[in-house]
């Protein structure tokens, strides 16, 4: 991922953390983690890898759940946050995972995917996989169904982010050459202009 880029999002982000707290979790993505969840109580797992961490809202539930969680955010302010919350968390690039090799059993991206470029997703995913356990769960969620690579027009948020969106092929296509599939489901969303929800849960080989 370009510099250009992660300075953009990292600018994006930092500005918006007041904003992002506030927020209630939408309850279809309550019933999405919960179900995850259920896979790793099902698999035995203890450690859990947030990537894209935000405010840590989920970092916390799944802290809650008594699981060992580690969050990442590219943005400080995002980080500073989740500490505050009593949750373990660092400044990180989710394309250069600085952890041992199978540090955890699980990890968790929820809608932080999206900004990275197709280009460099492999990488990205490849990484993900290296910090794995073998047989580790991986959930990945993002907003998509269509494609689109770029910024987007009417985004509210300065400067203005970069998202590549994928179709339902593509992301499976993506996921499993790293991963096996388990699960797939496209969440229809009244609010996203066309756009749904895509939740994928798979496993390290």
């Amino acid at each position: 991922m370009n510099r250009e880029l992660l300075d953009d999002l990292r600018a994006a982000y930092g500005g918006k953390v007041t904003e992002r707290a506030g927020k209630a979790t939408s309850p279809w993505k309550e019933r999405v983690r919960a179900r995850f969840l259920v896979r790793l109580r099902e698999a035995g797992s203890t450690r859990l890898l947030e990537i894209g961490a935000g405010t840590g809202t989920h970092g916390a539930f799944f802290a809650d759940q008594d699981l060992k969680v580690t969050c990442t955010d590219l943005s400080p302010e995002m980080v500073s946050h989740c500490q505050a919350r009593g949750l373990q968390a660092q400044v990180m690039n989710l394309a250069s995972l600085d952890f041992a090799p199978g540090a955890f059993d699980a990890v968790f991206a929820m809608n932080c995917l999206l900004h990275v470029p197709r280009t460099d997703l492999p990488g990205v995913l490849a990484g993900v996989a290296r910090v794995l356990v073998a047989g580790g769960l991986f959930f990945w969620g993002q907003y998509g169904g269509h494609g689109h690579e770029g910024a987007w027009p009417e985004d509210h948020y300065e400067p203005k982010r970069f998202f590549s969106l994928l179709t339902d092929d593509d992301i499976r296509q993506f996921v499993s050459k790293h991963f096996e599939l388990l699960s797939f489901e496209a969440i229809t969303l009244d609010d996203r202009g066309g756009s749904h929800f895509q939740a994928l849960t798979s496993r390290r080989g």
